[in-house]
């Protein structure tokens, strides 16, 4: 399994998706290659698919995709079970890494 963490420079959110997608592949005993792409124009974000930092994309696939979210470099939220946040839960990442 490939994992991207698309974000841009100084994603204050970067730190969170990191630790909780650590604790996710620990937990779900899944083995993944992680890569950060850093993003910093437009065209970048509309050729990685980002659409906001940071954007998990697991074997270049986005699933936590919005309809019609359109490419960003703006930070992305994310819908949890209390709230919005910046990442998503560990809960809802072991959710997308297991089938």
């Amino acid at each position: 399994m490939q994992i991207d963490i698309v974000h841009v420079p100084d994603c204050p959110h970067l730190g969170a998706v990191r630790t909780r997608l650590d604790q996710a592949l620990a937990r779900a005993g899944v083995a993944a290659s992680i890569r950060e792409v850093e993003v910093d124009t437009v065209e970048d974000a509309q050729r990685t698919g980002t659409r906001g930092s940071p954007t998990i994309l697991i074997d270049g696939r986005d699933p936590f995709a919005v309809e019609r979210a359109e490419a960003s470099l703006s930070c992305r939220l994310y819908r949890t079970g209390d709230g919005v946040a910046g990442a998503p839960t560990v809960a809802q990442l072991i959710g997308v890494l297991t089938p």
